[in-house]
């Protein structure tokens, strides 16, 4: 009996392991653009509010709130290549 219940917790303990490993790669990327300023915003996680887009800046980390914005979802790479591009 204990050995069946060994075999169970290992296997539970795999299938936690693969669905935290396969959670991970679930993340989505944003190019913001804000069309007064001409300054493009890179993001994991945008946010409407009355109107008004909130995100997390890639490149800053500070919260920035834009109130005319276009978004459009990219792609890790474009993400990375935005984010670390001087502006």
């Amino acid at each position: 009996m204990k050995r069946a219940i060994a075999g169970m917790s290992s296997a539970g303990l795999f299938l936690t392991c693969v669905t935290m490993v396969g959670l991970s790669g679930c993340t989505s990327y944003y190019k913001v653009h804000d069309p007064s300023t001409g300054k493009d915003y890179f993001t994991t996680k945008v946010e409407k509010k009355s109107g008004t887009t909130v995100l997390k800046d890639g490149r800053t980390g500070a919260t920035v709130s834009v109130q005319n914005s276009e978004v459009q979802k990219i792609t890790k790479e474009q993400y990375e290549t935005g984010r670390y591009a001087n502006q």
